[in-house]
């Protein structure tokens, strides 16, 4: 993004602000299909990655549909205008109570256990379903994203399929979609492919004579280092179509293809700009203190993460070495450690790239700080999305809270 016009961002509307590129989630979702060459492609936007209105609007707009994981998310979708056909319910560990709320939606609901099949076809027999398996591969950029092997609580075994197939025929179920997802980031391609192979396996007329499309999740990486290279999605796609038009041959019928990518589409157009406001100097280590903090954008705590950071007030400054803390009252409460910078002064402001997936969406309001406000950009046009919460007024709000 301009360096100008964050910096506008930032006179503007204050700091710390989320800044959202929304011309290049767009760009990012016409990619896909330009890259993955499958008649009957849909991609659906993984909400939980950013749940920005704007952005979501600017998705419902080109035509995206999208992956909710809680009842929340549904009925945002369905407030905004999305339809319900275009939406597809894939949480795990439900209870009861959101199976209920989301069902009385009509959104096709993706089960991923035994447990909650058995129960969601006892007492809804009849229904349409999607049911998510465990793709037995394992991949991803940290070992809290993979979400597949036997390490991790998501899908169900193949090993498992005669069961879920006399689940299904005892309750009447009709399952429309299957549905994998191998992990978030993921760092070899061959992953994607040999995870749709096993999905693929279980796909036939015989098992599920029913079937309207193949949901192979999301889980396309983007660079966040500066020597990092782009993944060839183009290689990628063409070898993915390729070896789903097997399957449609195989099967008998134009089964429908569709992904779930977040990251993909958000995190690159995403920047939080914090400014410093503390330069300490403790022996061996030189302290750039911010008015941002970790749960803000907890990825570099959570995962080890690593962000590219600007310095957009002195960006020609010589070269030295910092760690670039937040203001929150935890040691580890740290952006980089060790990270060479061009010299950061009191009062510059710094620019955290690819800040657009998994991080305000993963926020919270530790130390009772509130979430930094949302400004996006759309046609090229500043404009603030989403305002921060004033202190008093979180403060208010709490008590408010208590009292009804």
């Amino acid at each position: 993004m301009d360096a100008k016009l964050l910096i506008e961002a930032a006179e503007r509307f204050g700091t710390p602000l989320f800044v959202y590129d929304l011309d290049l989630v767009k760009e990012r979702y016409r990619d896909l299909f330009k890259f993955i060459p499958c008649e009957g492609l849909a991609i659906h936007y993984a909400m939980k990655a950013n749940y920005n209105i704007d952005l979501l609007k600017t998705l419902l707009e080109a035509g995206a549909g999208l992956d909710t994981v809680s009842p929340a998310e549904v009925f945002l979708a369905l407030e905004l205008g999305f339809p319900k056909d275009k939406i597809i319910y894939t949480a795990n560990n439900m209870t009861d109570f959101e199976v209920d709320e989301v069902a009385e939606t009509g959104v096709l609901m993706n089960i991923g256990s035994l447990s909650r099949l058995r129960k969601f076809g006892k007492k809804y027999p009849g229904s349409n379903i999607c049911l998510r398996f465990n793709p037995d591969v394992c991949d991803g950029d940290s070992a809290n994203t993979m979400t597949g092997g036997d390490l991790t609580k998501f899908g169900i075994l193949f090993d498992d399929l005669d069961e879920v197939l006399d689940i299904v025929r005892r309750n009447s179920l009709h399952v429309k979609a299957l549905h994998e997802h191998t992990g978030s980031g993921l760092q070899k391609c061959e992953s994607v492919y040999r995870s749709m192979e096993n999905l693929m396996r279980i796909a036939t007329p015989e098992n599920f004579p029913e079937l309207e499309f193949l949901d192979f999740g999301g889980g396309f990486k983007v660079p966040y280092r500066e020597d990092e290279a782009r993944v060839d999605y183009v290689a990628m796609g063409a070898h993915i179509a390729e070896l789903f038009e097997a399957l449609r041959e195989k099967y008998g019928k134009k089964l429908g293809i569709r992904f779930e990518p977040g990251k993909y589409l958000a995190a690159e157009c995403g920047v939080l700009l914090t400014r410093v406001n503390t330069i300490k100097y403790n022996r061996t280590r030189v302290i750039a203190g911010c008015d941002s903090g970790f749960p803000q954008l907890i990825r570099p705590v959570l995962y080890g993460a690593y962000h590219q950071i600007h310095n957009l007030s002195n960006p020609d400054g010589k070269k030295q070495v910092y760690d670039i803390c937040g203001n929150i009252c935890e040691t580890g409460d740290r952006f980089a450690e060790q990270r060479e910078m061009p010299e950061i002064r009191e009062g510059d402001l710094l620019a955290i790239g690819n800040a657009g997936a998994y991080c305000y969406s993963m926020g919270g309001i530790y130390n009772l700080r509130s979430m930094p406000g949302e400004a996006v950009v759309k046609d090229g046009v500043l404009k603030l999305s989403r305002r921060k919460t004033g202190d008093r007024e979180l403060a208010k709000a709490i008590i408010a809270a208590g009292e009804k």
